[in-house]
Order: C-alpha cells, then structure tokens, then sequence
C-alpha cells in the first residue's frame, strides 16, 4: 500500500463523508491539513473569528443533515470555538472541529500557544480527542463522524499536533467507507403500550421536537396525526416538522415562544406524546402546571433524556422515526382501513380549531414607532415556504417564535438552548452554503448582530447573499424585560445620538448594503428591495427596523398565567396590558 501525507488521508475522509464546504481558519499549527486541502473539492470559507467557522458548520449542518466541520489552528482558535461546540451539543446538531497543535514534544513546556484544548473542549462535545499516532488519524476522523451522527448527534474535536500532521502513513482511499450508524429501534412491547394509552385518551396531543426534525420523521408525523386525526403541537426545536395551516395544528406551548391557543390546547389535554423533545424550562414554566393531570409518553433517542425533566408515565428509547414506523404498524394491525379510530378524536379537534378563533395575538398593528409583531406579519406574507430563517436569542427571536409560521423542517433554524448572541449571521451564512439557490433571511436584534458582525466580510467575499431582518430598539429587550421583576432599567439602554449605531453604514463598511424603516406602510417595499438586492449583489441586505424601544413580550412563569402586553381578543375587560391572562 503506497504512502501518503497523513492529511491527505484526512481529506479523504471528509470527502468521503460528504463534507463539500469547511469554514475555518489557517495558522502555523494547522497548515500541512490546509496543504492537503489545496486543490481538493472540499471548498474553503475563511471566517474573521473562529466561533463564526462552528456557526457557520452549525448552519450547514442543520439545513442538509451532514457533518459540519469547521478548522482552526491552536491555541485560541481552539478556545473561540468553545461556544460554537457548546451550541452545537445543546442542539444535538452533528458536527466535527479539527484545531491545529503544538508538537507534541512540547506540549508540556508551555509552547506558543499550546492549550489543552482537548480538557477544554471535553464538557461541551461528545468526544474530544487527541491524534498521538499519525496512523490512527483517518480512523479516528471515521469514529468521528460516526460519533457525531449516531444517538442523539453532537458535536466532536480532534486536535492535530504539527509533528504528527506532517507525517506519512500507509492509505488506500479507494478500499475506504464510511462507518455504519446503528439504528435505534423501539422496544415492541412499549409501542403497544404507547398505542393503547392514546386510544383510552380522549384529549391527547404529539408534542414534535427538535429529534422529529433530526431523524427526517415529519412525514410518517403527518401520517400518524392524520390517521388517529390526533393534534399536533411542535416545541422551538421542532418548528416546521407539522405544517401550521393544518387542521390538526395546535401551536406551541410555552412561556416564552408559544401562542395562547397552543398553551390553552396543553392546558385542556390529557395526554402528551413527546417526541425526540428535551422539557425545556422555556417551554415547560412551572412543572406542577404543565404536568397537571395529563399522561406523558416520551421517546427519545438518548436513554438518559427521559426522566431529567419529571419522570413520564412511558418512556420509549427509539430514533422518532423507528418509532412512528412501528406505531403506524401497529394501528394497522389492530385497526386495518382508513379510519381506524372511529374518528373518536373529532369533537377535540374541533375544540383545538376554536381556539385557534379565539385565543390568538393581533399583528396587524399600523403605529409608529412600529410594533415588533407588525414585522412578522409582513414576513408571513411575503416570504414564500421555501424560505430558509435563521435567529438566535432575545425579544426579537420570541416575537418570531410567537407569530412567525413555518411550513417545513429544517427551514426555521435556531440556536435553541445555548442562544448566543450572533448566531444568525453565521449560520446564515451556513444555511446558503449548503443550499446556494435557497433564500434565507436572518432575523436578528440589534445588539446580537454586533456580536459576530465581522462575517458579514466572509459572504461579501465569497458572494453569499441574504436578508437580514433587524429589529432594533436600542436596547437590551430581553434584560431589560426580566428587570422589571426586580423593579429596575439598569445598564441595559443602548441609545446614543440620534440611532445609536449607523447599522446601515456598518454594513456599507463590509461592501454590502442596507436601508432604514420608521414608519410600518414602508415595510413591504423595503423587504422587497432586500429580497432583490440580495439577488443582483450576492451579499447580505440588512432592512433595519426601528421599533417601539420599550416592548414587551407575552411572558410569564406559567403556561395557565401569561402576561400579555398588549390587548388580546377573547381576554376580560378588566385584563389590562401587562396583566396576566389566558
């Protein structure tokens, strides 16, 4: 077998794997990978920070399922990465980060910019690894990618010492393949114990998380719901795998990100089937309140996610598209033709669709300064279902998650758990490399896109065009609202001048272009000129939204008592602005 430089070896791996785009970094400590690079089909985007290569990967990787992988060199490239890892993990999205070493002789001296980055990363990836041998490193770069998409997918590092990289070792690509990714399977005895406890329910509901859409199980969803004619509401992660203008819709509870009929249909349910969700604090509020009576079954692909958050009357440890495959097999057999239940079920939908009437929140606001929902009301109307979103964390992103719709999985992209500021910009940039002729729009605050603003010069200089959608109050929204609780306005107001920072001139600065919006009729032109802009220039186009400084979100600390900011139809008189309703 002939010899090889070991990175190229590498390379083939991630050929092979199905990487056809890496973001990341060169430096001393990682050049001989970057030299295998040259003149490969893997194409390269060199980012201005190294956290915006793992959410640039990030955004890759949830739009086509694939391994994203992001490159940096040693020392505080592997550092800057940490967040990125820790958004990737809490998110369960796979990807693998390769950091550049110092040689591995002197590792122990305090070498320039030598770090254990292999201790550092180890509590926020599912493996974080060290390649001592130059012979194990296309072996181990194959566990890696199996590790990080098999169970519940994740993220990995390997770290490369400079001497070990600049290696040869004996390789063969053409007798090479990837490793196989074992599929979990559920436990046949507890799906028919899931199917029986469904049937006795006569107000049950799917709960479809974040491991629906990871495990491509949205149709055999639609399936299910549409043969027992049982509702569906979707957590923040699970936006887009069940299309919101169905009529077994029931929106998302929450106490953040939810609309008050999905919280009133959880509220009025007896049952829930949780699936591939995690119980988050922002979805769930207060335990005792959410739980209430109903029954919970949980699947989940990771045996130690059931039981974290309270203990569900069945759990069921199963890849979510495993399991609905055998459920819908299992109805069959007991129940064959097309109505299996009798439509037991209709006199509940029925109620979930007078809710949706009933308990809603009005977006069609004409004020100045503009309303945040006005914003997403112009966005449902004119991005069409094919649109890619990218968002991340603050008022901005629970307004989105309060009136935006979604029609399909993997289209409504966000940094769920981890929420770091500046995520959107990257992963936007993620998502239109995976998918060049897909639009994607960033919806993003004022605040956040100063965090990793530095990228905007990656997609002008490689020609990666986008909206941006911002909505800017010149405040901390979000901390701003949680210090009312302790009756304070501190350190948080962002204003200075007339408006701040020049948005528009910052995005001038990076070759792109952008454009101010006051008044609300001025709206739909603006985000017209952007969708176009972005077309004829390939780079982003920001339509900055002035709105009210001071605006709340719908909040609360339970699903049965949320504080409504505004006025909401079907509430009592006497349930002022700011007072609690359902």
């Amino acid at each position: 077998m002939a010899k090889v430089p070991v990175m190229q070896a590498v390379v083939d791996v991630l050929e092979s794997e199905g990487v056809d785009t890496a973001f990341g970094c060169p430096g001393a400590a990682i050049l001989p990978l970057y030299a295998a690079l040259e003149h490969r089909d893997i194409k390269h985007l060199t980012v201005r920070h190294e956290e915006g290569a793992t959410h640039m990967a990030d955004g890759w990787a949830r739009t086509n399922g694939k391994v994203g992988v992001a490159i940096g060199t040693s020392g505080p490239a592997g550092t800057n990465m940490i967040t990125g890892l820790y958004t990737a993990q809490a998110d369960s999205i796979p990807m693998v980060c390769l950091t550049g070493q110092a040689v591995s002789t002197k590792l122990h001296q305090e070498a320039f910019q030598a770090v254990d980055i292999v201790e550092v990363a180890r509590p926020v990836t599912k493996w974080s690894v060290q390649v001592k041998e130059a012979a194990q490193a296309p072996w181990i770069l194959r566990e890696a990618f199996c590790t990080a998409r098999s169970g519940r997918p994740g993220p990995v590092l390997v770290d490369l010492p400079l001497d070990v990289q600049r290696q040869e070792i004996e390789w063969d690509p053409a007798i090479d393949a990837p490793l196989d990714v074992q599929r979990v399977e559920p436990h046949p005895p507890r799906v028919e114990r899931a199917l029986d406890m469904l049937l006795a329910a006569e107000r049950p509901l799917v709960l479809s998380g974040g491991g629906v859409v990871l495990g491509e199980a949205h149709e055999r969803l639609r399936e299910l719901a549409e043969l027992l004619g049982i509702p569906v509401q979707v957590t923040l992660m699970g936006k887009g795998s069940f299309p919101e203008d169905h009529e077994l819709w029931a929106g998302m509870a929450g106490i953040q990100t939810s609309q008050r009929y999905g919280n009133q249909s959880l509220l009025e349910s007896d049952l829930v089937l949780a699936l591939g969700a995690r119980f988050g604090d922002r979805h769930t509020g207060a335990l005792d309140t959410y739980r209430g009576e109903r029954t919970f079954i949980h699947v989940d692909i990771e045996p130690t996610q059931i039981g974290k958050v309270f203990g569900p009357d069945l759990g069921i440890v199963s890849d979510t598209g495993a399991f609905l495959e055998s459920l819908l097999a299992a109805v069959r057999r007991r129940a064959p033709g097309p109505d299996p239940v009798g439509r037991r079920f209709s006199e509940w939908v029925g109620r979930i669709g007078e809710l949706k009437r009933t308990h809603t929140r009005p977006d069609d606001y004409d004020s100045v300064p503009i309303k945040a929902p006005r914003v997403f009301k112009e966005i449902n109307e004119i991005f069409g279902p094919d649109t890619y979103f990218t968002t991340a964390i603050g008022l901005y992103q629970i307004w989105s998650g309060q009136f935006q719709t979604t029609h399909k999985p993997r289209h409504y992209q966000v940094c769920g758990q981890a929420g770091p500021l500046g995520w959107e910009i990257p992963a936007a940039i993620g998502v239109k490399s995976a998918e060049p002729d897909a639009e994607v729009v960033a919806v993003v605050g004022d605040y956040s896109f100063q965090f990793l603003v530095e990228e905007l010069a990656v997609a002008a200089q490689y020609d990666v065009g986008f909206v941006v959608i911002m909505l800017n109050n010149e405040y901390l929204g979000l901390i701003r609202m949680a210090e009312e609780g302790y009756g304070m306005n501190t350190e948080v107001d962002l204003h200075y001048d007339e408006h701040g920072t020049d948005n528009v001139k910052v995005m001038e600065a990076y070759g792109c272009s952008g454009r101010r919006v006051v008044d609300p009729d001025e709206l739909t032109e603006t985000i017209e000129w952007a969708r176009k802009e972005a077309v004829t220039t390939n780079r982003p186009v920001l339509v900055e939204v002035m709105i009210e400084r001071e605006a709340n979100t719908a909040n609360g600390v339970r699903i049965d008592a949320m504080t409504e900011p505004e006025p909401v139809p079907g509430a009592p008189v006497s349930a002022e602005p700011g007072r609690r309703v359902q």
